[in-house]
């Protein structure tokens, strides 16, 4: 086999995105691919340290109402 057959080859098994006309297109597998769906988290973002904030002076007033 010639180096030129066996990089030809090579580009035609590995499915990478080409660019035609400005326009650049997925591989010929994006079809058969697997579609991974990530679920919207929470608008804040910082939801458990309000909480860990909001306990920790709970904790601290408690501390100094029991003294």
């Amino acid at each position: 086999m010639s180096l030129a057959a066996v990089i030809a080859s090579s580009a035609l098994f590995t499915g990478c995105q080409t660019t035609i006309g400005g326009q650049t297109l997925p591989s010929p597998d994006y079809l058969s691919d697997d579609v991974q769906y990530f679920p919207a988290g929470p608008e804040f973002k910082l939801t458990n340290q309000v909480a860990a904030s909001k306990k920790q002076a709970e904790d601290k007033k408690r501390m100094q109402q029991g003294f």
